[in-house]
Parts: C-alpha cells; sequence; structure tokens
C-alpha cells in the first residue's frame, strides 16, 4: 500500500471520527453550556438525561415507534423483495421505481405530503401516524438488503425440498429461512436504525406528545442548546458500538468446525 493511500486512508478516518472526540468530551462537561475543551468533568447531564421527562419520553416513544417500523417494514418489505427476486411481471421495472422512490426523493417533499394527507385522515400529533411514514421510508433498506441476499441464493436447495414433498411454506420455514436468516437480521436491524435516526418526519407529524429522541434534540438545541444533547449523542453512539462489538464478539466466540482429518 503507497504511502499516499495510507495518508489518504487516516485524514478519512479523522473526518469520520472526529465528532466522537468532540461530543463525547462535551457530555461529561461541566459547562453550564455546550462547551469544548471542557472545564470539567462530571455525570451531571446523563443523570438529567435519566431523570427528565422531557429526554426519557421521547427516548421511550423512538424504541416503540422504532420497533413498531420496524416490524411493519418487514412484513410488506420482505415479500415485495421477494416478488421482485423470484417473479416477472408486468410494470416490474415501475415497482421497482416505486417502492424505491423514498430513498429518492426529498424527506421534506415527503414530510409535506404526509403532513397533509394523515391530517385529513387525524393521525398527525400520533405515533401511528409516525410509524406508518417511517414504515414508507425504511421499506426501500429492507427491500435492498433482502434482494442483494436472494440474488445470490441457490434455489437448488428449495427445488430439492420441493422434490422431496415439502410445500411452499415448509420450504420457507425449514430451508429458506434458516439460510437467510442473517440477511433478515441485519434489515431489520437497519429497519428500526433508519427509524429511530429519522427527524424531519418526525418534525412534522409527531407533535409534542409524540416527539422522538432525534426531533427533542433538535428542538433543545434550536432553543436552548441543552448541553444533556451532548449524553444523548453519546448515548446513541454507544448503542452503535454495542451493537458492532456483540457482532464482533458473536464471531470470535463462535465454535470453529472441526477439520477433517486425513
Amino acid at each position: 500500500m503507497s504511502r499516499s493511500t495510507i495518508i489518504l486512508a487516516v485524514l478519512v478516518a479523522i473526518l469520520l471520527t472526529g465528532p466522537m472526540f468532540i461530543v463525547v468530551p462535551m457530555s461529561f462537561s461541566t459547562a453550564p453550556s455546550l462547551e469544548f475543551p471542557p472545564p470539567g468533568f462530571w455525570l451531571g447531564y446523563y443523570r438529567r438525561f435519566f431523570s427528565d421527562p422531557n429526554w426519557t419520553g421521547p427516548l421511550f416513544n423512538s424504541f416503540a415507534i422504532g420497533f413498531g417500523t420496524m416490524v411493519l417494514a418487514m412484513l410488506f418489505g420482505a415479500p415485495a423483495s421477494f416478488a421482485l427476486m423470484r417473479h416477472r411481471f408486468r410494470f416490474r421495472s415501475a415497482f421497482r421505481m416505486l417502492v424505491l422512490s423514498p430513498l429518492i426523493v426529498p424527506h421534506i417533499v415527503m414530510a409535506l405530503g404526509y403532513y397533509s394527507y394523515f391530517g385529513s385522515l387525524g393521525l398527525v400529533q400520533s405515533m401511528t401516524g409516525v410509524i406508518l411514514a417511517h414504515t414508507c421510508l425504511t421499506i426501500p433498506v429492507v427491500v435492498l438488503t433482502l434482494t442483494s441476499a436472494l440474488a445470490n441464493f441457490d434455489r437448488r436447495v428449495e427445488n430439492a425440498a420441493a422434490g422431496l414433498g415439502a410445500r411452499p411454506l415448509t420450504t420457507f420455514r425449514l430451508v429458506t429461512f434458516p439460510i437467510l436468516r442473517p440477511a433478515f437480521l441485519v434489515a431489520a436491524l437497519f429497519a428500526f436504525i433508519h427509524s429511530f435516526d429519522e427527524t424531519v418526519i418526525a418534525i412534522f407529524i409527531s407533535g409534542r406528545d409524540r416527539a422522538t429522541l432525534p426531533r427533542q434534540m433538535f428542538n433543545s438545541f434550536q432553543m436552548e442548546a441543552d448541553p444533556a444533547i451532548s449524553a444523548a449523542s453519546s448515548l446513541l453512539l454507544a448503542a452503535v458500538l454495542v451493537v458492532i462489538g456483540a457482532r464482533w464478539a458473536a464471531r470470535l466466540v463462535k465454535p470453529q468446525p472441526a477439520r477433517a482429518r486425513a
């Protein structure tokens, strides 16, 4: 590897990880506002975050909305993925573009549309409305993940199961799903994270009583720049690192198959 490539990689790594070295120390700061470098260190902002209903309420809402979005996105996205990969039908390309359109259309445009349409249905400022809107935004993430897995799936194992007399649902339950389980888990995780992190739609639809954590962080920063924002950001970062670390640790402790002896 050339020296210029290493330098470029280091610069990219600094650019990507730089905010962490600012936000995390500020979350332990004793300053009454966002200040870097911190004049001192304490855990007061973390205590405030977990004791203030203005923060714990949106945190609970984000988890509930994220879980509901994950379930609905998987229920709708998985069949759409199999339809796109396993069947040839009229307007298939148009259907694919329609499913993936939320990735192309700006969120602010979709937020205005959802606000107008959901307002007529009485779903604005409700958790149901946020879940439905987030589901529409998240289905493309599920479809892209599962279609990539299905593209490399060997259908001969399904044909073998069918040849032995297994029905389609039995084949899916005992053959297809176990093989594609990692892809399903990744799609569900991405759906949850995509919903948990979404801000624009939540600002328009969630309302004050159903505010999500990203919306509360945005509102708090806009009004008073509460240092508890840095604690919330650090906790979100820690959650991501825990998920990545758990996956890495699971690979380390996974027993390796014994090699066949000659």
